[in-house]
């Protein structure tokens, strides 16, 4: 079995049976994620090994060690690096068990600190990351959501592309990643601008009655 074959095995058995909040299977979502990393002309084992995995130490009980072990430093730390960070120690409580007590990371800072990261990260990573809103801004089409909700996904989406498109427009590699992100970003202005024209119309409705 390839290293890839490995991956792609290992990611599905770990997400089994488990849904992303878009209600699409997780091997359904990095199915779709390592395919268009492959449309963008990567062949790299190890970053398309990544794309399998990306979201495993955050979505699953796998421990960076493990995946260390299992696949080695790069995939290792490629997928930490797309990983957002939802607990820490809590060194503040003075009982004995402190050091293994764990503090939930409130959304808002757990977004600051996983832009950060995704930013420092290497090229690779941030390939991923865009073939990662790629799927799931494919998937929020689908979904049967409230205009507030969806506006902030999107507003989200935008954020993230805004903190990784200097480095994608800058590297000459993968020129296929410059048409991933403008068709992206034409996908989010059109789904905005469709809430737009609803939340008109039925305001014009109202005004009718």
């Amino acid at each position: 079995m390839t290293l890839l074959e490995n991956a792609e095995l290992f990611a599905k058995s770990k997400h089994a049976g488990k849904l992303k909040k878009s209600g699409i299977t997780y091997s359904n979502h990095l199915e779709n994620v390592v395919s268009r990393l492959k449309s963008l002309g990567i062949i790299d084992e190890e970053v398309l090994c990544a794309g399998w995995l990306h979201d495993i130490l955050e979505d699953t009980d796998t421990s960076f060690d493990e995946l260390f072990e299992k696949f080695g430093r790069r995939i290792a730390v490629l997928t930490l690096s797309l990983t957002k960070t939802k607990f820490v120690i809590d060194t503040d409580d003075d009982s004995t068990l402190s050091l293994t007590k764990k503090r939930a990371i409130p959304e808002k800072q757990r977004q600051k600190e996983y832009a950060v990261k995704i930013k420092e990260s290497e090229i690779d990573a941030k390939l991923i990351k865009l073939c990662d809103i790629s799927a799931n801004l494919g998937d929020l089409k689908k979904q049967i959501i409230s205009k507030t909700k969806k506006r902030k996904i999107l507003k989200k989406f935008r954020y993230y592309l805004l903190i990784i498109e200097k480095d994608l427009v800058e590297n000459t590699e993968y020129p296929k990643a410059i048409t991933l992100l403008e068709t992206i970003n034409q996908n989010i202005q059109i789904q905005t601008q469709n809430m737009i024209k609803i939340k008109k119309n039925r305001h014009k409705n109202i005004l009718k009655k």
